[in-house]
């Protein structure tokens, strides 16, 4: 009988996949797993792990599996926090949850399952995988979801074929109404629970109060930049086919403002706190329509703004990874240098996958959109896909 130990996170949908895993025959071990106890710096003043580890254990009895609590703070801080820190001081917006599944999940974790004796580690991810066989060896494919509202896939975007080796996602198939039906029928205590919207396997975070913890307030000027500004010309469009790669380079590159090219409407307490596409929080009134962020500088405490949600300033066509953030999740079918190739490409959770060409070069991959895409945000993933299968990512420069 094969082992399998499934991360247990007091939700609907991990209850329902440990289920379905005893159900397939397999022997279920539930871990539940609490990444943080750090009283230096506080997630939030509410205690959401302890109440999510009860919910786990009680579906634990209810299923009769083995289950107890595992102490992943240590690494959790130093590979996720730690990293969050670091990339908002440096004016960049992290993605922890995509860096969660890829540094702690399927490694630290998966390390710790695979000492316990499992053959696999499991979690409620609305993903699936699937064995192909490619030139005599096994080749694992990492599909959408079923359920096209819940697919998370990329969050998963940047595992590795052996951590796909040791992966099972139960619910893939299913419907979110069909996974809670299942809970429902069994007399789960999740069967209701609402989705968690908290940092993975943390609980509720309110981002500007956690990051001030580390990063002290500073005040700094808001500055308005009008959507005539002259550096938004001809962005937008491929001018010179010949010299691709030269004209990648200018469309991916961000748009550099100053101070007097724009006009200050308001006050903010620390660049690092905001992000490209943020309109909350910014306290700023008297416009026709909402202001937007369209860059920080962290080095001159500067927040720069535009008005309305299709600013020139949020729109750019292509965006750059560099050579050693590309990730192949199917190795097999990277592209070799020069090679330009289709896909389908979003550049965040539940964006609608946009038709744009991969082109690699010597330092790095350009993705170039069809349609200019809004808010490109250095620090989070592009990931990109063939159809419903996804194929690779990379950080955006």
């Amino acid at each position: 009988m094969k082992r399998v130990v499934v991360g247990l996170s007091g939700g609907v949908d991990s209850s329902v996949a440990a289920y379905l895993l005893q159900k397939q025959g397999y022997e279920v071990i539930g871990l539940f797993m609490k990444n943080w106890h750090d009283d230096s710096v506080t997630i939030s003043n509410e205690c959401p792990w302890l109440e999510d580890s009860n919910d786990a254990l009680m579906v634990a009895e209810k299923l009769g599996i083995p289950f107890q609590t595992v102490d992943m703070s240590v690494p959790y801080k130093q590979r996720i926090v730690d990293y969050m820190f670091r990339e908002y001081e440096r004016g960049r917006t992290p993605n922890p949850d995509v860096l969660c599944n890829r540094e702690i999940k399927f490694a630290t974790f998966l390390d710790l399952a695979l000492s316990l004796g499992a053959d696999y580690v499991a979690t409620g991810h609305y993903c699936r995988k699937e064995e192909i066989e490619v030139d005599g060896k096994p080749i694992y494919r990492l599909l959408a979801g079923k359920d096209a509202n819940k697919d998370q896939s990329y969050f998963l975007c940047q595992l590795s074929q052996e951590q796909l080796s040791r992966a099972l996602f139960p619910i893939g198939d299913l419907q979110k109404s069909e996974v809670r039906a299942i809970a429902k029928e069994l007399g789960l205590v999740t069967a209701e629970k609402k989705d968690s919207q908290g940092l993975c396997f943390v609980g509720k975070v309110r981002l500007p109060e956690f990051l001030q913890q580390q990063l002290s307030p500073k005040e700094g000027d808001i500055i308005q930049i009008p959507s005539t500004w002259g550096g938004y010309h001809n962005k937008q469009m491929l001018r010179c086919f010949e010299c691709y790669e030269d004209e990648l380079k200018f469309l991916a590159e961000k748009y550099h403002y100053t101070s007097q090219d724009g006009k200050i409407v308001g006050k903010h307490e620390g660049a690092h706190f905001f992000t490209i596409g943020q309109r909350k929080g910014l306290h700023v009134g008297g416009t026709a329509e909402p202001l937007f962020v369209i860059d920080t500088d962290t080095e001159k405490n500067i927040i720069y703004v535009g008005e309305g949600n299709t600013h020139p300033g949020l729109l750019r066509s292509a965006l750059f990874v560099k050579k050693e953030d590309i990730h192949w999740v199917r190795p097999d079918l990277a592209l070799s240098l020069g090679q330009r190739m289709e896909f389908q490409v979003r550049i965040r959770y539940r964006q609608p996958l946009q038709k744009a060409h991969l082109y690699l070069t010597n330092s790095g991959l350009y993705i170039h959109f069809d349609t200019p895409q809004s808010a490109i945000t250095s620090g989070q993933f592009a990931s990109w896909y063939l159809d419903e299968e996804l194929i690779g990512s990379g950080e955006i420069y």
